[in-house]
């Protein structure tokens, strides 16, 4: 065998082999597919379908072991965390990637990794139980702003690459993401809401300030939810709301950690930025991540030995890394597209904030920076613009009612880079548009 095949094909070869019966059985179990459901289509009974599968595994372990010396081994080594794709075991074991070796790891004591979501398809480990013990620490570590996730996903053992966007969107999972992009605790959005608005606001918050945050209807709601969570504590007589966290408390003259951060610098020079973001938060109590978009500001920049200092004073601006580009947003030749759902703060005429990869894209680099777009007709012009704490288009309330959106739908944003003209159109489906289903289950009108 060894000599007839090329190492890394054996598993194609032997996959040629096989019977149509075979094929179908493994490809199948492989989609997740039951052995009913194989067998089903077959015409067989699952039972069949199980012994052909267990056939099939077993006559791959041997053509392995006549190849490959030691290779369930190397499978076990590679499959020790909590989850790996499974090009990664065929790449350790040396062999191109194939449905077979599904088969195959399956023979060397691999398991799929289990989550709330069930089963993950494509992974494998040793452990099935150790990908959902990370994303429970993952959960128990929020809530943490849109911008922080890969860090705290790494901090909580999980793996590159791991499809966290899909896993924590579903419906199972004790994560949700929030309308301003960050992640809370289902259980607890409101208040994990209040709890990072607050720390990247940087200062006590009246429950009225709190509403919108917290997606709460009435103030006495908001102050309800607050008194039974031990993070939070009222500041008397003023009666607002502070983090537990917040040792000392004292009145700021700044209202933004951005005028706190160029103040510090102007006052005491160039500074490490170690330095500069421990004084900034002794003035204004803010995160790590509001503090590192405040670098950004069009005042700061970077002296030749690495220290924030002004730019009057002729300090190089600092650039921001390229943002790794979300799912919702897409580029082709001049045109970038913006997949946007559909909220209550669209249809009231709120601004949408954005991931800031689209700023970076525009070439706002810095903070704050706009660029224009002209729509046609008498629309206002859309405006992309790039704070020091994310990117935001302009408001999209009365494209919305004119395309007939309602929650839940998607507004589709196309900007042209070489002509700065913009449309918004109906990105929905039609078979999944919650305007379409509207209207579809609508009465009908009866006519005097």
């Amino acid at each position: 065998m060894g000599d007839e095949w090329a190492m890394d094909e054996w598993l194609v070869r032997a996959w040629e082999v096989f019977d149509e019966r075979e094929r179908v059985v493994v490809a199948g179990r492989s989609q997740g597919r039951t052995l009913d459901e194989v067998g089903a289509a077959l015409g067989l009974s699952g039972e069949r379908a199980r012994q052909i599968q267990n056939r099939a595994r077993k006559q791959l372990a041997g053509m392995a072991d006549i190849v490959q010396a030691g290779w369930r081994e190397t499978a076990r080594t590679a499959g020790a965390g909590p989850a790996a794709p499974r090009e990664a075991f065929a790449a350790a074991l040396g062999i191109v990637d194939h449905v077979a070796l599904d088969e195959l790891l399956a023979a060397a004591g691999l398991d799929t990794p289990r989550t709330w979501a069930g089963p993950l398809r494509g992974w494998w480990t040793t452990y099935p139980g150790a990908l959902d013990s990370a994303l429970r620490r993952l959960v128990a570590a929020a809530p943490f702003c849109g911008d922080d996730l890969r860090q705290a996903a790494s901090e909580a053992g999980l793996p590159a690459g791991l499809p966290l966007a899909r896993l924590l969107s579903h419906s199972e999972s004790r994560l949700a993401l929030s309308p301003d992009g960050h992640w809370v605790r289902r259980k607890a959005r409101g208040r994990d809401a209040a709890y990072l608005w607050l720390l990247e606001t940087g200062r006590p918050g009246r429950a009225d300030e709190l509403l919108d945050p917290m997606a709460a209807t009435t103030v006495a709601a908001v102050r309800e939810a607050l008194r039974r969570d031990d993070r939070f504590r009222q500041i008397r007589p003023e009666g607002t709301w502070a983090l537990t966290e917040w040792t000392h408390l004292r009145a700021s003259t700044y209202a933004t950690a951005e005028q706190a951060m160029v103040a510090v610098v102007t006052e005491s020079g160039p500074l490490s930025r170690a330095q500069l973001f421990a004084r900034v938060t002794e003035l204004y109590p803010v995160t790590p991540w509001r503090l590192k978009q405040c670098l950004l500001s069009d005042q700061l920049g970077e002296t030749p030995d690495g220290l924030v200092d002004l730019v009057s004073r002729g300090a190089r601006p600092l650039r921001e890394e390229e943002p790794v580009r979300p799912d919702t947003m897409a580029v082709e030749g001049e045109v970038l597209g913006v997949r946007i759902p559909v909220n209550r703060d669209i249809l009231r005429g709120s601004g949408v904030n954005v991931h800031t990869w689209l700023s970076w894209r525009l070439g706002l680099r810095q903070a704050p920076m706009t660029r224009t777009f002209t729509t046609p007709g008498d629309h206002s012009p859309l405006v992309v613009r790039r704070g020091t704490g994310s990117a935001q288009i302009s408001s999209l309330r009365r494209h919305a009612l004119e395309l007939e959106v309602v929650d839940g739908c998607l507004l589709a944003v196309l900007l042209r880079l070489d002509d700065g003209t913009a449309r918004v159109g109906h990105g929905c489906a039609p078979d999944t548009c919650p305007a379409r289903r509207t209207q579809a289950t609508a009465p009908p009108t009866v006519n005097a």
